[in-house]
């Protein structure tokens, strides 16, 4: 098979270790990387590949940062954990400069997006009860079919793909799902007087970079507040510059009431995510009703200044919305069967690939890493391009005469 690695390498022992003691619940490509520095990795073999998976987008100030890096070898040095049963000299400096950065009055520090988004479930829910006054475990959260919240329980038990759901029952209650894209169906949802909340993402990334119509998010959001309920969106993804604006949201001058992040908000640097809201949503929540052993922590909270400190100072967000016009006018300007359509916003974008010759959008990955460039599949057809915001011009351009060459090998 084409994927094989060659024997007798370092590649196939450290696939083979994984193989034999690691459960089986990714399917990776198959190239074992040992370093990385702004929009490059390298293989245990030295071989060089441009990244453009970015880790889900947590990458987007590319590899190793070295303002990010510095930053938490630092406070490493000094204190790495107190748990929230202290105070700690580091969290409310980063607890005012995150809220200040996107305009909030107070913030929830988690460690993972799944985490962020039961915490937003949970404020939801208790917004409900509080404050809009639902009755006692009534409360009902909107979310969209193809979602992609996370792996958790709550999480899969609102989604809608089989590989999420089956096997895992019995699921929890409490969610209505509709089409994404659809206001009529949204309209229709927001009758229901028990609904509390409408969870979204404002492109949805592991669906395909599926990208809704333009005005669907402000819409959607006018219909939310017409009905008293909660507009949540979950950025952890499309969030801090990746798609052109610092968040998806900013394209249609929409402030969620509820904004969950992740991913980049660590640079890749480390597991930092974080709920903010305003003080009628936050303050809901007493101590001991929620909490995280790691959430906040002193690291955590200087990663994520740093992080945050990049995307403003290298512009990052302006360099994603110039690159991804770039990146989609040349991509759809390549002539190929396999080619069905280019999509995306900034440079969070995707080709959707027609089989051809029993060849798919895996062995297109396959030969992209051949030709140096990594990029992952998601729903056999769909390849999802999503390089580190960092990256100049002719990196680019570099990148896409490689994925050019790779679709046309197929010719």
């Amino acid at each position: 098979m084409e994927e094989t690695v060659k024997t007798n390498t370092a590649s196939q022992a450290a696939i083979a270790l994984e193989d034999k003691y690691g459960a089986h619940n990714y399917h990776p490509l198959p190239v074992v990387l040992c370093r990385g520095e702004g929009v490059f990795m390298w293989d245990v073999e030295g071989k060089r590949y441009f990244d453009f998976l970015s880790a889900y987008s947590a990458v987007n100030q590319g590899h190793c940062h070295p303002k990010i890096i510095n930053a938490m070898i630092e406070q490493a040095k000094t204190l790495t954990l107190t748990s929230r049963a202290f105070y700690n000299d580091c969290l409310g400096p980063y607890e005012k400069f995150i809220t200040e950065y996107f305009g909030f009055d107070k913030v929830l520090p988690m460690n993972t997006g799944a985490e962020a988004d039961e915490t937003a479930l949970k404020l939801t829910r208790k917004w409900a009860y509080k404050v809009k006054g639902i009755a006692e475990n009534q409360a009902k959260i909107i979310v969209c079919e193809n979602n992609f919240h996370g792996r958790t329980i709550s999480i899969v038990s609102m989604s809608t793909d089989p590989d999420a759901r089956k096997d895992f029952g019995p699921f929890t209650p409490g969610f209505i799902t509709i089409p994404y894209n659809d206001l009529g169906a949204l309209k229709l949802a927001l009758e229901d007087s028990d609904v509390a909340g409408f969870l979204v993402e404002p492109i949805q990334g592991e669906a395909g970079v599926f990208v809704p119509d333009d005005g669907y998010l402000s819409k959607a959001y006018a219909l939310c507040k017409a009905k008293n309920v909660l507009f949540i969106a979950d950025e952890v993804q499309t969030g801090i510059a990746r798609t052109g604006k610092l968040l998806c949201c900013d394209h249609e001058d929409v402030k969620p009431d509820i904004l969950i992040l992740g991913k980049a908000l660590s640079g890749g640097t480390f597991p930092v995510s974080a709920v903010l809201a305003n003080d009628d949503i936050m303050l809901t929540i007493k101590p001991g009703e929620h909490g995280s052993t790691f959430g906040g922590n002193p690291i955590a909270a200087k990663i994520a200044m740093a992080a945050l400190q990049v995307v403003t100072d290298e512009n990052l967000s302006e360099r994603a919305e110039s690159m991804g016009k770039i990146f989609r006018e040349e991509l759809s300007k390549i002539k190929s069967d396999m080619m069905e359509l280019v999509r995306g916003k900034g440079l969070l974008n995707a080709i959707i690939i027609r089989p051809k010759n029993g060849k798919e959008a895996w062995d297109v990955c396959l030969k992209m890493r051949d030709n140096g460039l990594l990029a992952k599949p998601t729903h056999g057809h769909i390849i999802r391009f999503a390089p580190p915001l960092v990256i100049t011009e002719e990196q680019l351009r570099e990148a896409i005469e490689i994925i050019k060459k790779s679709i046309l090998s197929f010719e």
